[in-house]
């Protein structure tokens, strides 16, 4: 078995007490004091979270622009600087090879942010679409993303800057220690927040920064992955792969693009199954992997991608790949070891008192 990576904040997740455990090859902080304290700071006030282990790309030179829009399903033509936008990176039947963020820093210069099992191979398959114009900057860039209620007024705070301008998907250059720090108005967990991106060495004194204010606390993986599925927001590898579309996925509405990029004959289809949100009756989840059956039968008609209980709502939730056929119906059960759960169809957000896309001015 491989060594597996460590942040920048690894050795302070450890002085710290955080639980680790391994992520995506990373050892990775799952929980400091526990993920329904941390869930509920996050709701509440505000918490930062590692995220270093997460890819940095940046794609720029004559042409960027137009072999970009060729290798990735997000809509360019609309996006302009200062803005960035969530999409996909496709096989050619459709499939989603990841999920990831574009930021336009200018014309033909681009950032962008991707998942840290899927990093590799993005970058064999953008540097193949876009031979010569894409450079991994990962080994050498920090991420921390503040995230609650509270995250606005704590980074006003910090950097002396107004940030009540910045829009939800809009980014802007600031300054921490005299060196540059891009702020992002974006986040996973449904709340007004922000990841900030500073270099490898600047990493440890931000975070050390941003939680001398009284309003913020550490929060693991765990409490980040509550948070997304409250807000219904997809992870790679369970509501995404490449067995299945984005359209299959949900997230069908996101394909504005008109380029030819790859994959997009397939893009929308929907082959076999479709993601479908679930409410459970009781406290009980159902986990990744559980088998999904109609009331009363016994035979698979689909499988858990995500369960958990929600502690916003009081009970638990789960989104579930169910076959098309039957993906309407309003009932379902889901087989949690010996136990049979009860769940009705739910409408995403799970939870739809996040911050999120608040109007700050």
């Amino acid at each position: 078995m491989s060594e597996l990576l460590e942040t920048p904040l690894t050795a302070w997740h450890r002085a710290h007490g955080a639980k680790m455990a391994p992520f995506a090859g990373w050892n990775m902080p799952i929980q400091y004091e526990g993920i329904l304290a941390e869930h509920g700071h996050t709701r509440s006030a505000a918490s930062v979270f590692d995220i270093c282990h997460m890819g940095q790309f940046v794609a720029r030179g004559e042409g960027a622009a137009r072999l970009l829009a060729l290798a990735v399903t997000h809509n360019l033509d609309t996006l302009k600087p200062g803005k960035c936008r969530y999409g996909f990176l496709l096989e050619s039947q459709g499939g989603v090879l990841d999920d990831l963020i574009v930021y336009r820093m200018g014309g033909d210069h681009f950032f962008l942010v991707v998942n840290a099992a899927c990093a590799e191979g993005d970058f064999a398959a953008l540097s193949e679409r876009m031979p010569g114009l894409v450079e991994n900057i990962s080994a050498r860039s920090g991420k921390i993303d503040l995230q609650g209620p509270a995250s606005v007024g704590v980074l006003e705070k910090l950097l002396g800057e107004d940030f009540h301008d910045l829009g939800y998907f809009s980014f802007r250059e600031s300054a921490f220690h005299g060196q540059p720090l891009l702020v992002s108005r974006t986040g996973y967990t449904g709340e007004l927040g922000y990841e900030l991106y500073p270099s490898r060495e600047m990493t440890l004194a931000l975070w050390e920064a941003l939680l001398g204010d009284e309003r913020v606390r550490p929060a693991g993986l765990g409490a980040r992955d509550t948070l997304r599925l409250e807000a219904g927001l997809a992870l790679y590898g369970h509501e995404l792969d490449a067995e299945h579309t984005p359209a299959e996925s949900g997230l069908g509405s996101l394909l504005t693009s008109t380029a030819p990029y790859a994959g997009h004959e397939h893009a929308a289809d929907i082959r076999r199954q479709v993601l479908v949100p679930l409410a459970l009756d009781g406290r009980r989840a159902a986990r990744s992997g559980d088998t999904v059956t109609l009331p009363g039968e016994t035979k698979s008609v689909g499988r858990v991608t995500s369960g958990s209980f929600a502690p916003s709502l009081g009970y638990a939730v789960a989104l579930a790949f169910v076959d098309k056929a039957h993906a309407g119906r309003e009932s379902f059960s889901l087989m949690a070891g010996k136990s049979v759960l009860t769940a009705r169809r739910a409408r995403l957000p799970f939870y739809a008192g996040g911050t999120a896309r608040a109007k700050l001015r």
